[in-house]
């Protein structure tokens, strides 16, 4: 009886330091500096930490499709090991932010102008919607598919999503299913479709001419 307790102990211990390894490599790593360096700088000062990029957001007309513009790690080099990162989701009238999911964080959205129709659905299925209203916030557990939605006919809103990671690893559902190559019968038979349907929603995937 104590070796099969002992037994049942250890596999619990590696189930959950198993547990815990994958929690801890599927965010940013830690860091044992005060901020990383590319390569290619060799001289540091205050403007490695400011990024400008937004504020071309402030002088362009509004856009005519959904835009997000983004300060990850690939447009500002100084959020490397920070475990931080900002959008700004800027949603025309009628436009939507389609179904997606960030691997490595979870997103919290705060609404600056307009209304928003947003939801996601967790692992059992479930659908949680709410709609935004200017000043209100939302947050997107990690991993789990979700979208925006300005239903509003006539007014734009505009967002900010806070990331807690450099790089969140965007995955488009849309996108992923429909511009990858994947053979049209398996996604027919994924669909309960046919084939005829599946080539019709990829040519709307294919790029304008």
């Amino acid at each position: 009886m104590a070796l099969t307790t002992f037994k049942h102990e250890m596999i619990f211990k590696l189930v959950l330091s198993f547990a815990i390894f994958h929690t801890v490599i599927a965010g940013d790593a830690d860091i044992t500096s005060d901020f990383i360096v590319p390569p290619n700088v060799s001289n540091i000062d205050s403007n490695f930490f400011t990024f400008t990029g937004m504020r071309i957001l402030l002088r362009a007309p509004p856009p005519t499709a959904f835009k997000v513009s983004t300060a990850s790690l690939a447009e500002f080099p100084a959020v490397n090991g920070q475990t931080v990162s900002y959008a700004i989701l800027q949603f025309p009238a009628g436009s939507v932010n389609p179904p997606h999911t960030h691997s490595r964080s979870a997103e919290l959205l705060f609404l600056l102008d307009g209304s928003l129709q947003v939801g996601f659905v967790d692992t059992t299925t479930k659908l949680f919607t709410q709609t935004l209203q200017a000043g209100d916030m939302f947050v997107f557990p990690k991993g789990l598919v979700h979208y925006q939605y300005n239903s509003d006919a006539k007014n734009s809103a505009i967002a900010v999503s806070a990331f807690g990671s450099a790089n969140v690893g965007l995955v488009s559902v849309p996108n992923t299913v429909f511009t990858t190559r994947i053979d049209n019968g398996i996604l027919a038979k994924s669909f309960k479709t046919d084939i005829a349907t599946i080539q019709k929603i990829k040519a709307g995937f294919a790029p304008k001419a």
